[in-house]
């Protein structure tokens, strides 16, 4: 082949990994950065001549798994690739991609590296998920209301009879009886929520005097004296939706982030913005939406542990000593059943909790 067609061929290799969507690096000897195409720059939020200073360790995680992967690929000369990568830092938020790994003869030692992050679409399906776990309550809410209130009702009425009959010193067992059976009353009152499947009456709700109402309600209750930061966007269009339901789902976010808090130092920041948005059916009436309202509650407590992460969505998963872990898939079963999607995003001293919701309708019908 001829100098000319050597060029040439460069130039069109250079092309199509400019074209490419995905993120795509080239990593020389001790990790140097020798090339990134625009997604790659866009992915990383940096220049390709500020990248271009830098070695791959400085800009993935401590001790990441890609780093173990571009050694495999050297020393097998052959290419591999791994799921669901974690890539998320501080600097650029949760990341999470698909890479695969694949050694170039030139320069010596390179490894050509493409990153397939992972799509809204995915996550959308990931919340899809935790929505039906939440609606598979639905039949065993119904089940322990019927097989459980009776007998419970009954329990607590012989205890209370009992009461009378026994000394005071031994009150205390009768009164232990009492409160653990309203405790589970108010258990199984939660988990109905879960299975109320009728359509919900939307209509146009200000988002600004939802998150208002909870904030008043917080300052005055469980996070009496935390600071709390509002970054608002006056021209925010209404939300279409149930204002008494999105109140709880707020006030739920808001309590967790305020007992995620440290003892010093904590605050509570609430954000709203208009954001370019997906359309998806709403899981009761079938109706396409478009999700440009994003709404985030965010923290700088200690943030979720990374075991706990991809399950917190979960019924009966909770960090807390005397949490119930319906909290937050009671929040993502109201999110779905407006149509919206919910996401989190943790690392120690920032946890956000992003909504997506629909807006409501303009004058003339249309969103």
């Amino acid at each position: 082949m001829s100098n000319a067609e050597l060029l040439t061929t460069d130039r069109i290799g250079a092309q199509i990994a400019a074209a490419l969507p995905m993120p795509v690096l080239l990593i020389g000897r001790r990790q140097r950065i020798l090339y990134v195409n625009p997604a790659a720059e866009q992915f990383f939020d940096m220049g390709a001549a500020t990248l271009a200073k830098l070695r791959l360790d400085e800009i993935v995680p401590f001790g990441s798994p890609v780093l173990q992967l571009l050694l495999q690929v050297r020393e097998r000369g052959a290419s591999a690739g791994e799921r669901d990568m974690d890539l998320t830092t501080p600097r650029y938020g949760e990341r999470i991609a698909d890479v695969t790994a694949t050694p170039v003869p030139d320069p010596e030692g390179a490894v050509i590296l493409t990153l397939q992050e992972r799509s809204l679409a995915q996550r959308i399906d990931r919340q899809l998920l935790h929505r039906g776990a939440v609606r598979s309550m639905h039949g065993m809410a119904a089940v322990m209301a019927h097989e459980i209130k009776n007998p419970l009702a009954g329990i607590r009425g012989a205890a209370q009879l009992l009461e009378e009959a026994v000394p005071p010193s031994e009150r205390n067992l009768t009164e232990l009886i009492c409160s653990e059976a309203d405790r589970i009353r108010t258990l199984i009152d939660r988990m109905e929520d879960f299975g109320d499947t009728r359509n919900l009456p939307r209509a146009p709700v200000n988002i600004h005097e939802v998150l208002d109402r909870v904030r008043k309600v917080a300052e005055t209750s469980f996070a009496r004296g935390v600071p709390f930061s509002e970054q608002f966007d006056p021209s925010l269009p209404p939300v279409l939706g149930d204002r008494d339901q999105l109140i709880q789902v707020f006030l739920n976010l808001v309590r967790n982030a305020s007992d995620a808090l440290p003892d010093a130092g904590g605050e509570i920041t609430l954000t709203t913005a208009y954001r370019p948005g997906v359309r998806v059916s709403a899981p009761v009436s079938g109706e396409r939406l478009s999700l440009p309202l994003e709404v985030t509650v965010r923290d700088n407590g200690s943030g979720i542990s990374t075991d706990l992460m991809p399950h917190i969505f979960d019924p009966f998963v909770t960090a807390k000593p005397h949490g119930s872990g319906l909290g937050l898939p009671l929040v993502a079963k109201i999110v779905g059943d407006h149509g919206g999607v919910i996401e989190c995003e943790s690392i120690p001293r920032r946890t956000v909790f992003r909504i997506l919701l629909p807006m409501a309708p303009s004058e003339g019908g249309t969103v």
